[in-house]
């Protein structure tokens, strides 16, 4: 599966243009180095950091890429695979359905976890680990603490904060800066408000997972001491965990006041601020449609043996598949020669696939 490395969805003006050709609506579909091209459109704190901060920038653009790379493995056996064909996904993108709540969701996380990440290993000057306050020797002052009983066996012996914990506050404002603040500002349509409150579920993902971790120290590992910090999960974890929010996403309308959200469902329960919503129902992939953004599944490898997402009979969409052998070489055989050289042979492969008709 190629990986998007070229585009990502950052929100950062009003109007955006793809190949300079308008386009309306958000997200922003764009080659991440050039967040910061078109100055004249920023304003404010984007205009500072784009001038002052370019560091910064960069992680956000990571992190947009990071967020695309794991839309692409969470639905790589489906029939809309977070496709890298950039006009395509410009075209999803302006579709409120669930695929959209998705990719708003994962990127506003990768931005968080990938400049996070940098300010604990470093690489951003604004930034660093975060120590919390070192606690008493009791375990039973605040709910943090109550957390740490939970991750470690260890009753007898001392903890306190320390080690390098991870910034997320740091992180989560970089995110709101480049993922909300210039998303039709001043609004308060439908659109707007999903993809807000799309964006901010992103994010949760990440805080609701932050676990800590305990390092011990004494005499023969005896535990005395213990160091404890707050880490954030690994990206694969939320992305595990925002395709668990995709099924269970809420189809919603505008309220009566036409500033709020309201479910169309009447027993559903209010909206929760983890949980990924859309307002239109997604087409169904299988045909491609250059209107829709569609690709459809035609050529599509998929699996005869399975029954679930992946399989011949729901990626094909019913239209059935073929047994077709492909032959290609690849390196095998492959030594290493002191110092410090690896050779390989090329072998020829030949591979049974099924591929959707």
């Amino acid at each position: 599966m190629p990986l998007l490395c070229g585009f990502v969805c950052l929100y950062i003006v009003v109007y955006t243009y793809f190949f300079c050709t308008r386009v309306d609506g958000n997200p922003l579909v764009m080659d991440p180095n050039s967040i910061c091209r078109r100055t004249k459109t920023l304003v404010g704190r984007h205009a500072d950091v784009c001038q002052s901060q370019p560091e910064i920038v960069q992680e956000v653009a990571n992190g947009a890429r990071l967020g695309m790379r794991e839309c692409q493995h969470q639905f790589h056996s489906r029939r809309w695979n977070c496709t890298s064909q950039s006009r395509n996904l410009a075209k999803i993108l302006q579709q409120d359905i669930r695929e959209t709540a998705f990719v708003y969701a994962i990127t506003a996380a990768g931005v968080l976890h990938a400049v996070t990440q940098a300010c604990s290993q470093g690489a951003l000057p604004q930034c660093g680990c975060v120590t919390l306050q070192s606690s008493s020797e009791t375990y039973h002052d605040s709910p943090a603490e109550q957390v740490l009983i939970q991750a470690s066996p260890v009753q007898d012996g001392r903890w306190e904060w320390g080690g390098c914990g991870d910034d997320v506050d740091f992180g989560y404002e970089k995110s709101r800066q480049f993922m909300d603040t210039r998303q039709r500002k001043g609004k308060s349509d439908i659109r707007t408000l999903i993809d807000l409150h799309n964006n901010e579920a992103g994010r949760l993902a990440i805080r609701t997972q932050m676990r800590t971790e305990c390092k011990c120290h004494g005499l023969s590992g005896s535990c005395t001491l213990r160091s404890c910090w707050r880490k954030m999960p690994l990206f694969r974890q939320v992305g595990d965990y925002l395709i668990q929010s995709f099924h269970k996403a809420i189809r919603v309308m505008s309220g009566n006041d036409g500033k709020s959200l309201a479910t169309i469902d009447p027993d559903t329960l209010p909206l929760d601020a983890n949980i990924l919503i859309y307002s239109a129902e997604s087409p169904d992939f299988c045909q491609a449609n250059q209107r829709m953004g569609t690709e459809g599944t035609q050529g599509r490898v998929c699996n005869s043996t399975e029954t679930g997402p992946g399989g011949c009979d729901s990626l094909c969409c019913g239209k059935g598949f073929a047994d077709n052998t492909l032959e290609y070489e690849e390196n095998c055989q492959c030594r290493f020669h002191w110092c410090c050289e690896v050779q390989c042979q090329r072998c020829s492969v030949r591979k049974e696939v099924s591929l959707c008709l």
